[in-house]
């Protein structure tokens, strides 16, 4: 039997869960580019598919506003995944 240590260690951690949840939407995407669709229509398309989601659960300013965040994020280098280190 678990008891409550335990069964907590077992339960993944939200950055374990978010690793998870990219390193599944990064293999649909790979597999779409496998199939001949280019990286930019299944970015577009998953962009897209993400803002609509977004926006059916938090509606349009809100997510506006998210959106608008974004800019300093990617200027800051957030969403740069192979970032040289100096």
């Amino acid at each position: 039997m678990l008891d409550e240590t335990t069964v907590r260690d077992v339960e993944p951690t939200l950055a374990e869960k978010k690793r998870a949840a990219y390193e599944m939407v990064a293999d649909a995407m790979a597999e779409a580019e496998a199939e001949g669709i280019e990286r930019d229509i299944v970015t577009q398309a998953a962009l897209f598919a993400v803002i609509s989601d977004l926006v059916g659960t938090w509606g349009e300013v809100a997510v506006a506003d998210f959106v608008e965040r974004l800019v300093d994020r990617v200027i800051a280098g957030e969403f740069t995944i192979d970032r040289p280190l100096q």
